[in-house]
């Protein structure tokens, strides 16, 4: 049986999965497992926790994930994570960039897989809700049958029931991060073979996935699908993940997502938080429909004035309403119903 909670996971991506997409994504779909941004273990341990670990309620389930290579601190990190009341706490072993390599954990632990196995170990101790891997098939020259297997095998060894694959290789010289999510070529059938001859493990495939048809595909072969640039980028298919492959509730329109985390807007507001903080992870919500191009463009330009507030969201939305009577009658009721206009008011 598929353990439903990580059927489909939404990736963490630097400088994008913040508090405020997360909340995004979370008005599209309340089953989706999201996760943070990679957070150093030095970053967690002296840095300013309360402004790095911030989530909203809303967000759950929400994991963190951890960039790092000392079991003790990963421990101590994981530990801060878990008496913060995140889901599930992620190792980070598939990031290739050259900061990351030097501070010696991301990809290049692919290399160490008994220190991965010690660190899991080390944070499994030290909380009570499921430490996770997220890791690539390989690195340069390794042999990618050896080094996921050999990986795996060891941090199940030590208590880890949890995957997370990337189904690339990551070349740590001579490729960018860019590069490394689109030139190794994907190899979905070897994290196919891991879960047919791992069945105990959970097993969730990454890489180049970029709609829900594709991922429908994959389920049958593993047990969750993380989505990452897809996601980011055209968030609206995360609105027919729960009733598509949870079997619950209807398919969540961009207006409709647009209008309750309008609510979550408002309230950041007066906290003092920039409106473009938030607006510009709403981009691609109206990816492909009439009016996508003027709704970008007003959140883009305006959004980032001093003092930019709702009216900016509002302007956007209206902007897309008029190219398309369907979804202006979509959001004026999606509006309504999140209490942003009073009955017969216009947008």
């Amino acid at each position: 049986m598929k353990k439903q909670q990580h059927l489909i996971c939404v990736a963490p991506m630097m400088d994008w999965t913040d508090r405020h997409c997360r909340v995004l994504h979370r008005m599209l779909s309340a089953r989706a497992m999201l996760y943070t941004e990679m957070l150093t273990t030095g970053a967690v341990l002296h840095g300013e926790r309360e402004r790095l670990l911030a989530y909203s309620p809303v967000e759950h389930p929400v994991a963190l994930q951890l960039g790092g290579s000392e079991p003790a601190d990963l421990a101590a990190a994981a530990r801060i994570g878990a008496d913060l009341g995140y889901d599930e706490i992620n190792l980070n072993v598939g990031c290739p960039s050259d900061r990351v390599q030097s501070g010696r954990f991301g990809a290049c632990l692919m290399r160490e897989p008994e220190l991965v196995a010690d660190c899991m170990s080390a944070m499994g101790a030290a909380v009570s809700v499921p430490v996770t891997v997220k890791c690539r098939i390989g690195v340069d020259d390794q042999d990618p049958e050896a080094s996921l297997f050999g990986l795996v095998d060891l941090c199940a060894e030590a208590g880890v029931s949890h995957f997370v694959v990337h189904a690339r290789k990551a070349w740590l010289k001579g490729l960018s991060p860019k590069e490394n999510r689109d030139i190794p070529p994907l190899d979905y059938p070897l994290v196919w073979r891991l879960k047919r001859e791992r069945p105990e493990l959970t097993i969730v495939i990454n890489g180049g996935i970029g709609s829900l048809d594709e991922a429908e595909a994959h389920l049958a072969h593993v047990d969750g699908v993380m989505l990452g640039r897809a996601a980011y980028h055209t968030p609206g298919l995360l609105g027919d993940v729960d009733r598509r492959l949870f079997g619950e509730g209807t398919c969540v329109g961009a207006a409709a997502a647009v209008a309750a985390y309008r609510e979550y807007v408002a309230s950041e507001l007066a906290r003092g938080t920039h409106l473009a903080a938030m607006t510009r992870h709403m981009l691609g919500l109206f990816h492909g429909a009439p009016g996508a191009r003027a709704w970008r463009r007003i959140l883009t330009v305006e959004g980032v004035k001093p003092r930019a507030g709702l009216e900016v969201i509002d302007r956007a939305l209206e902007a897309v309403t008029q190219a398309s009577p369907r979804t202006a009658r979509s959001g004026l009721e999606a509006q309504r119903l999140a209490g942003g206009l009073e009955a017969g008011e216009a947008a």
